[in-house]
C-alpha cells in the first residue's frame, strides 16, 4: 500500500531510574536504596518478595494478551471523554505566543495509562485526576484495549497505528503482574535490556524502535547520556498517521508567496492551497461571531481534521474560548455546504519536556521522593524524573496527519446573490486544529499554527 508523504507521528518516552530503576519515555528516578541488615529474617522477606518480582531470563518477555473483551467505542466511552478533557487541559499549558503547537494527547494518555497500572496511593490518585481516568480500573483497561484495537485495524484508505513497549533492566526484579497487565490491556510488551553495562546500546535500541514505529519520522528521541546505569525501566508510546484528504488539493492551484499574518503582526510568505469555484467543495462548516469551523475528512471518512479560525487576527485572545465545552458545542452546528477553502502548507517537528507541566497540572508526587510505584516492583523506590513528547506534522495538497486551516467569513453585505452565499475559509492568520476519530470524537492530535513557515 502506498501512502502520501503527509504524516504526524507522536512519541512519548517514559524513563524510570532508581535503586534499580526504570527507564523509558518517562524517566523514573530511584530514591536512595534501602539497605537491610543481612539477618535471616530480612533475607527471608526479600526472597518472598522476589518470588513475584522474578526477572525473566529471555530477552522478550512472554506475551499474555489473551482473553480480552473488546467493547464498542463511542463518544461516551470513558477513555475518549478522559483523553479529550486532558487534551484541552494540557493544550492551554503548552501554547506559547509566537510558537506553533502540536502534540498527541492520546499518546500521552496511553503512556500514562501504563504508568497508572504501576502507581499506588496518592501517586495513583493524582495521575487519575490529571488524566481524568475512570476510577474503575477494569473500565480503564477495557476502554484502552478496545480503542487501540480499533486504531490498529488495517485500513486501505489510510495508515493509523499505535504501539506501546516497556524496556526493563534485565536483572531488576519487577512484579510479574505489572508486566502481564500492561501486555494484556495495552499491548505493551516488555523487553530486557542492559542499561547497566550497555547503556548506549540500550538507548539506540529504544530509538530504533520508535523510528521504526513512526516510519522514520522521529529519530534520536533519546539523546546521548539521557540514560545511565541507574535506568531500570523505559515506557514508550508511538502513534503514526498517514492519510489522504477525501478531496485532495490541486497542486496547480497552490499560490506561492501568499501573505500570512502571524500573531505578532508580521507578514509571512507561504504556499496557500485552495479548493474553490467547484461544486464538489462540500464540507462540514459552521461559524459564529468569533470564529469559523471547517471539517475536512480524510479518505475513508473515519478520520478528519477540524480547523478553527478566529475571525480576528488575535489568537491569544481567542484561545480563552477554545475549551472542550465550546469545541463540542461548535461541532454540533457543523452542516454540509459548499465552502471555498484556502489553507497554507506547513511542516514542522516539536519536542516537549513535560515533567514540570504535569507537576503544575496536579501530579507532583510521581516526580518526588514520595512517589509510590509499588505495583511495578513491590517497593517505593521508583519515581518519574523526565517525560519527553515529540511530534512531527506535514500538511500538503495530498493529505496530512494534522492539518490546519484558516476560515474567513465573506460578508455579502448588500450584494445581491440569486443563490446561497458561499462562505470562504481563508486561513491567512493563526488558527487551531484537531485531528479526530469521527466515529467517537477521540482527539488524536491537536495543534496551533502561528507561522506555517517554521520548521
Amino acid at each position: 500500500m502506498k501512502y502520501n508523504k503527509g504524516f504526524a507521528p507522536m512519541v512519548l518516552l517514559l524513563i524510570v531510574l532508581g535503586v534499580a530503576v526504570v527507564g523509558g519515555v518517562i524517566y523514573y528516578t530511584g530514591k536512595s536504596p534501602k539497605i537491610l541488615p543481612q539477618t535471616e529474617e530480612n533475607n527471608s522477606l526479600q526472597e518472598n518478595q522476589n518470588v513475584v518480582n522474578k526477572p525473566v531470563q529471555d530477552n522478550q518477555i512472554k506475551n499474555t494478551t489473551d482473553n480480552i473483551s473488546y467493547i464498542k467505542v463511542d463518544k461516551n466511552n470513558s477513555v475518549v471523554l478522559a483523553n479529550n478533557s486532558f487534551a484541552f487541559d494540557v493544550f492551554s499549558k503548552l501554547i506559547k505566543k509566537g510558537e506553533n503547537t502540536f502534540f498527541s494527547p492520546f499518546s500521552i494518555s496511553s503512556a500514562f495509562g501504563m504508568v497508572y497500572e504501576g502507581a499506588n496511593g496518592k501517586t495513583a490518585d493524582e495521575i487519575q485526576s490529571v488524566f481524568h481516568f475512570p476510577k474503575d480500573i477494569n473500565i480503564l483497561r477495557t476502554s484502552f484495549s478496545s480503542i487501540n484495537n480499533e486504531i490498529n485495524k488495517p485500513n486501505s484508505d489510510y495508515q493509523l497505528t499505535i504501539a506501546n513497549a516497556l524496556w526493563a533492566q534485565k536483572d531488576y526484579k519487577f512484579l510479574d503482574e505489572y508486566f502481564s497487565n500492561v501486555d494484556k490491556y495495552y499491548s505493551g510488551k516488555a523487553t530486557n535490556l542492559d542499561f547497566k553495562n550497555a547503556t548506549e546500546d540500550a538507548r539506540l535500541t529504544i530509538n530504533k524502535w520508535i523510528e521504526d514505529k513512526t516510519n522514520s519520522k522521529i529519530k534520536d528521541i533519546l539523546p546521548p547520556k539521557s540514560l545511565d546505569t541507574m535506568t531500570k525501566l523505559v515506557l514508550t508510546n508511538a502513534i503514526y498517521f498517514n492519510g489522504k484528504w477525501d478531496k485532495t488539493f490541486d497542486k496547480k492551484e497552490t499560490k506561492a508567496d501568499t501573505t500570512f499574518l502571524s500573531d505578532s503582526g508580521n507578514d509571512i510568505k507561504v504556499n496557500m492551497m485552495q479548493q474553490s469555484n467547484d461544486d464538489k467543495t462540500i464540507f462540514n462548516y459552521t461559524e459564529n461571531e468569533n470564529s469559523q469551523m471547517l471539517e475536512m475528512p480524510y479518505k475513508g471518512d473515519k478520520l478528519s481534521m477540524i480547523i478553527v479560525l478566529p475571525k480576528e487576527n488575535n489568537i491569544t485572545s481567542f484561545e480563552k474560548l477554545f475549551t472542550l465545552s465550546n469545541f463540542d458545542n461548535w461541532k454540533k452546528n457543523l452542516k454540509k455546504q459548499r465552502v471555498n477553502v484556502y489553507i497554507p502548507q506547513f511542516k514542522f517537528g516539536i519536542k516537549y519536556l513535560m515533567a514540570d507541566t504535569l507537576k503544575l497540572m496536579g501530579m507532583p508526587t510521581a516526580f518526588s521522593g514520595n512517589a509510590d510505584f509499588s505495583k511495578m516492583d513491590g517497593t517505593k523506590d521508583l519515581f518519574i524524573s523526565s517525560v519527553i513528547h515529540q511530534a512531527f506534522v506535514d500538511v500538503n495538497e495530498d493529505g496530512t496527519e494534522a492539518a490546519a486551516a484558516t476560515v474567513i467569513s465573506m460578508n455579502a453585505g448588500s450584494y445581491f446573490h440569486e443563490g446561497p452565499v458561499i462562505p470562504t475559509f481563508y486561513a491567512n492568520h493563526p488558527f487551531l486544529f484537531v485531528i479526530q476519530d469521527t466515529t467517537n470524537g477521540n482527539i488524536l492530535f491537536i495543534g496551533k499554527i502561528v507561522n506555517p513557515s517554521l520548521k
